[in-house]
């Protein structure tokens, strides 16, 4: 099994964005006299898109309609205004792109994430690095776990789902991975737990970024 490309999920892979998606979310809850969470709460908001992630956010009988979608406003408009301000790479993974890289791997990042803020991420923290394609949440495109994302991104790179190795972090990222045929790898270093990563499909459990490179050759 020798693999020939790799597609990245973003926030809790990649990125350590939590500080800065619960402050804004924190922001918007707040401003409109609702109580607020801790940081730590939401590993367990994020990863399903912003209309997911205000849902959950707000009290339960608070969660109709009206109120999401004035939530999700605010909240675009104040990530755009702070993402950047505490989310950092996680250790490690500069020094796996660059390993990567050496190896030839096409590189591609599929994230719930809406597209513009996903493409302003990896323009921003990556730009030293060639991805072959960057793709986030947008309305032409069902949200992960439905695997046409990813689907999607082999196509345009000419590489069967079976050849990918897909990184992730979360339960929808191992059901990404399953559903469109790729090889789930979990990082542990992200948002969600073993656990959650193992009874979701994860086929190797890294505990480093750079262990990704014992996967390139398996048989």
């Amino acid at each position: 099994m020798h693999f020939k490309a790799i597609l990245f999920d973003l926030d809790g892979t990649l990125l350590n964005t939590l500080e800065d998606l619960g402050t804004a979310a924190n922001h918007v809850l707040k401003k409109n006299g609702f109580p607020t969470h801790t940081i730590d709460d939401y590993r367990f908001f994020v990863g399903d898109g912003i209309a997911t992630l205000m849902k959950r956010a707000l009290p339960e009988d608070q969660r109709n309609e009206g109120v999401i979608r004035l939530c999700i406003q605010s909240y675009r408009e104040e990530y755009s205004r702070n993402w950047n301000v505490k989310t950092r790479h996680y250790d490690g993974i500069t020094e796996m792109l660059d390993a990567l890289t050496s190896r030839r791997l096409k590189m591609a990042v599929l994230s719930n994430k809406p597209d513009e803020f996903t493409k302003q991420c990896v323009n921003e923290f990556f730009s030293r690095w060639t991805f072959d394609v960057v793709l986030g949440q947008r309305s032409s495109l069902p949200p992960k776990p439905d695997p046409s994302g990813a689907i999607e991104i082999a196509r345009c790179l000419n590489v069967s789902p079976a050849d990918f190795i897909y990184l992730g972090d979360t339960a929808i990222d191992m059901k990404t991975a399953t559903a469109s045929g790729m090889f789930p790898a979990g990082a542990t270093w992200g948002f969600r737990s073993e656990k959650e990563l193992q009874e979701n499909g994860a086929r190797a459990l890294l505990k480093t970024p750079l262990e990704v490179m014992g996967l390139l050759d398996l048989e």
